[in-house]
């Protein structure tokens, strides 16, 4: 069952990059971020309704952090580069995450991850990450175009950006805070941020008669209450029950999980440049994070 678990979590975050792409050919990556932080910040809420106890109010700080980076700006920055890429290059690109948490851990004292094993698997992912990004989009069989390096560009910025939300999440974790309710924290400081950069920056709203589409409700709810708020919960359990190495390497599905359904649902290119790429970097990341022993979680 954790296995199952741990699958069906990974799956879910496979599909929200097509789920989005589908979502931003009728409202912008703004408003989009509103709806679904929205309601799985009321999910949460319905599953921890008491308000959060902060042991201490410096801690504070570390969720305004959390939801800055890890809910406000990488989910941004995600929705956007699918403006302007494809969404299987996105999902390859952002799943170099643990790359970047491993070079920022360094920064912070912890060296122990820059092993020779980590710079190998580092150089071969990066070459998976370029052939993808060349070859996804619509520049040629395998050519960057300015759309395309603008929207890869996002997609590495959110990747570091995650990397940072990483180790403030490691952070809380370890004043032994629980996690449904810090994460209902995390998503409430990252709405704190949204709302008004919605009103400011992301234009008119969606019409109405645009939101209650049947189609844009199912990938509305899909995003907020399953990938946002379940998933957390799901991915706890695993993590639990498989404990944190084991379940890093389902995380590591997710690039082939999204290229696949992108091409069956939003009919992206699959091409020998593409496939390569993907396989360069699924190796590399499971090269350079094989000594790891613990698991960034990822809404």
């Amino acid at each position: 069952m954790p296995h199952l678990i741990a699958l069906f979590t990974v799956f879910v975050w496979g599909m929200t990059f097509v789920s989005t792409k589908v979502l931003l050919g009728v409202m912008s990556p703004l408003w989009i971020l509103l709806i679904r932080f929205a309601l799985g910040f009321l999910a949460l809420c319905a599953l921890r309704p008491h308000a959060f106890q902060m042991e201490q109010r410096s801690h504070e700080l570390l969720f305004i952090g959390a939801g800055a980076t890890g809910i406000a700006a990488y989910y941004l920055l995600e929705n956007m580069a699918l403006v302007h890429a494809t969404a299987t290059a996105v999902g390859v690109i952002v799943a170099a995450a643990p790359l970047f948490t491993a070079i920022l851990s360094a920064f912070s004292g912890d060296r122990s991850a820059l092993t020779v094993r980590f710079f190998a698997g580092f150089t071969l992912a990066m070459a998976g990450l370029v052939m993808v990004g060349a070859s996804a989009g619509g520049a040629g069989a395998f050519a960057f175009g300015a759309e395309d390096l603008l929207g890869d560009g996002l997609a590495l910025l959110a990747a570091l950006v995650w990397a940072v939300y990483s180790l403030l999440v490691q952070r809380i974790a370890q004043l032994g805070y629980e996690t449904i309710a810090s994460t209902k924290r995390t998503f409430f400081w990252g709405l704190v941020f949204i709302v008004p950069a919605t009103f400011l920056f992301g234009g008119a709203a969606p019409a109405a008669e645009v939101c209650l589409q049947p189609h844009i409700v199912a990938n509305l709810l899909f995003l907020g209450l399953v990938a946002s708020a379940a998933c957390f919960v799901t991915w706890g359990v695993a993590v639990k029950e498989l404990g944190p190495a084991i379940s890093t390497t389902y995380i590591y599905l997710v690039p082939a999980l999204t290229a696949t359904a992108s091409i069956l649902i939003l009919g992206e290119p699959l091409s020998a440049p593409i496939i390569c790429g993907l396989g360069l970097t699924i190796t590399g990341l499971l090269l350079s994070q094989t000594h790891k022993e613990n698991a960034p979680e990822r809404p």
